[in-house]
């Protein structure tokens, strides 16, 4: 709507009541439903900047003119860069080369590839290679025996398949065992040469290649092997009584019923169930309502037919030692294989349920708009973390069996535990239920929508909090970050929470006069000191609703407040609004500089950061870091949806490449 339509007597001058609707219809179009609620506060705010003689009126022109102003400037003086750092970045030739040869293109590409995925490969080519060994080492073996002469290739590639079945289904717990890679990672240097921020990919792989070698192995058994020896003549047949017995199998049910046939189909019905549900789409149920298939779907479905994997273990033994060619015990290695992985996963289990037995006390809770539940709780004794690692948690009022995990949102050095959770599913949502019973509405100056804090004895009459498991720490790529110089943290949405706690971290070690020091603490008995090498820190939150930014408004206070060299930058971007210069979000800039101006808080978080409008260029804030911070390493973490991961990837790629700064990639997943 233009001013003139909203000046309905067309005298050029504008009522608070006009002035009003104006603010009502620019908040609509925006989708900030604070800012309307809170027009009369605004509209007062302009009636004050352009009626200072208190007429009850404003002259259109004298609005016109305060709208077009640009707040550019305003932006310009916080994100100010020296005029030969910005002719060095207008000069940068970050487009792609102009290089006519395809081959050299594609060769540097390749090296780039390399360069960036050395970790991945070589453990991708250590596993790939040790599959095709024991294939092939089988196979051959197989290839010399009598029972080659009867079923062929078939039963040689059905051997060559098991073996490598053994090796992967003893593989692939040893990436589930986290408490083991949290040590490693945290007290040795291996994690410099192994990709362990994988390892949840790692274990999906390993899968796969369990089932491509379910159907070589199954598939040869049942459609060859089988077949060929009930149809072999006599003659063949007699190297085989000593493996089949005197008399020759009547028909194809002797196999299945035998104990290796059913204990092998067993295995592969309950694998493939717990497969098929643990694929995206059925884990994060996003079947539509009206199939009937997605009440057997979502979280729960997915964790129960996982632990299916101690029935498929214990049937991998009894299948193992029930071979039909291979009597020796010695040869029948199946559990050679997988003893010292599943002693290891039952270690963790162990370590997993007395660590998690006693409940820790939640001191202080509160529901925030956009389906967030803060929790702060006391830490349990002994209990050692780092910023951006998480947590398992367990609720017995919602599920006595489930855990779910948590980024942990405090820092290390504060004296309380607390995790943000967002509701998505069935068990946030419950969760949420049960401690909203305990909550009631906020003070005056509180944040959220219901509090309750037991350290000041402020719940509702009669409301006891439910009792809390945790488990953990467990280690996440963002955990790293004390080995940059610079970090880059970007966050979408929730997916804010580790980075706050690196945040904070960072907060905590800034000495005075604005520099940055220390060391971490690391492990238990003797202090291990690593020394802190972050001197900068860059925080852009992006999200699409105001209410958001009262999660972490306690946190942002608390930057602006201590951190008076500006060693931590705040960016708070919320994509729900048009871009600045817009003509539909003009309005909001403008009370938004007014406001910033005459009382220094920002009209959307409520503190003193201001916010920008829609999403960052990202290329612009890349730019800006490898400007401002030549011959460092740059630590990019991000979380939140996977939809932004190949941009800021590919990013780091280009600007690590063609600048003399190094960024370097982390995406945080559970």
């Amino acid at each position: 709507m233009r001013l003139v339509e909203v000046d309905k007597n067309a005298d050029g001058r504008i009522t608070s009541e006009e002035v009003k609707e104006i603010i009502a219809l620019s908040a609509s179009a925006n989708k900030l439903s604070k800012i309307k609620e809170r027009a009369d506060e605004y509209t007062a705010l302009i009636m004050e900047e352009l009626d200072p003689n208190n007429l009850g009126y404003i002259e259109l022109e004298d609005l016109e003119a305060l709208l077009l102003q640009s707040p550019s400037e305003a932006v310009a003086r916080s994100t100010t860069t020296h005029s030969s750092k910005l002719s060095k970045a207008l000069s940068m030739k970050l487009a792609p080369s102009n290089d006519t040869s395809p081959l050299r293109r594609h060769w540097q590409e390749f090296l780039y590839f390399v360069e960036e995925n050395w970790k991945r490969i070589w453990v991708m080519t250590l596993w790939i290679s040790i599959c095709i060994a024991l294939f092939i080492w089988k196979f051959i073996q197989y290839r010399n025996r009598a029972v080659f002469h009867i079923m062929g290739y078939c039963v040689a590639t059905a051997k060559g398949a098991a073996e490598t079945l053994k090796f992967n289904m003893a593989l692939v717990l040893l990436p589930v065992c986290r408490n083991t890679i949290t040590w490693i990672r945290s007290k040795t240097k291996i994690g410099a040469v192994v990709p362990f921020n994988d390892n949840i990919n790692f274990h999906k792989v390993i899968a796969a290649g369990v089932a491509v070698g379910v159907a070589l192995h199954a598939g040869a058994h049942l459609t060859c092997d089988f077949p060929l020896l009930l149809h072999a003549s006599d003659a063949k047949y007699e190297p085989m009584k000593p493996f089949f017995g005197d008399k020759r199998p009547p028909n194809y049910w002797w196999f299945v019923k035998g104990t290796a046939g059913w204990t092998g189909i067993v295995m592969v019905v309950l694998m493939s169930i717990a497969f098929v549900l643990a694929q995206p789409w059925f884990r994060r149920n996003k079947l539509k309502d009206t199939n009937p298939l997605k009440k057997m779907t979502g979280f729960n479905a997915f964790w129960f037919t996982h632990h299916l994997f101690a029935i498929v273990y214990a049937l991998l033994i009894v299948h193992g030692t029930s071979l039909y060619l291979t009597k020796e015990w010695y040869k029948k290695s199946t559990w050679m294989y997988i003893a010292y992985p599943v002693f290891l996963y039952s270690c963790e289990r162990i370590v997993r349920l007395f660590r998690s037995h006693d409940a820790v006390k939640i001191q202080k809770v509160a529901v925030y708009p956009g389906h967030v539940l803060a929790l702060y709780m006391s830490k349990p004794t002994g209990f050692r973390y780092r910023s951006g690692q998480y947590i398992f948690i367990n609720c017995r009022a919602v599920s006595p069996y489930e855990w779910h995990p948590f980024s942990i949102t405090s820092a290390p050095g504060d004296n309380y535990l607390s995790v943000h959770i967002r509701t998505r599913g069935d068990w946030t949502s419950r969760l949420r239920t049960v401690f909203s019973e305990a909550c009631r509405p906020p003070a005056e100056g509180e944040s959220g929508l219901l509090r309750a804090d037991l350290s000041r004895g402020i719940t509702d009459s009669n409301a006891r909090f439910p009792k809390l498991l945790i488990d953990g720490p467990y280690g996440a790529p963002a955990q790293d970050y004390r080995e940059y110089d610079v970090l880059l943290l970007i966050g979408l949405g929730i997916g804010a929470t580790p980075l706050i706690s690196i945040v904070k971290d960072v907060l905590n070690h800034i000495q005075p006069g604005g520099s940055v020091g220390g060391a971490e603490p690391g492990g238990t008995g003797k202090a291990k000191k690593r020394q802190f090498m972050t001197k900068r820190a860059y925080f852009y939150w992006v999200t699409r609703e105001e209410g958001s930014f009262e999660w972490f408004r306690g946190v942002m206070n608390e930057v602006a407040e201590k951190d008076k060299d500006q060693v931590i930058e705040l960016h708070n971007h919320c994509s729900s609004v048009y871009q600045e210069g817009d003509a539909r979000s003009a309005l909001i800039v403008m009370l938004q500089e007014l406001q910033h101006a005459k009382k220094g808080v920002d009209i959307l978080s409520g503190t003193s950061v201001k916010t920008h409008f829609a999403r960052p260029n990202w290329r612009s804030v890349f730019k800006r870091v490898a400007v401002n911070h030549e011959n460092q390493r740059v630590g990019v973490f991000y979380c939140g949806e996977p939809v932004l991961v190949p941009q800021l990837r590919q990013l780091s790629a280009d600007f690590t490449h063609k600048t003399n700064t190094k960024f370097e990639f982390h995406k945080e997943n559970f």
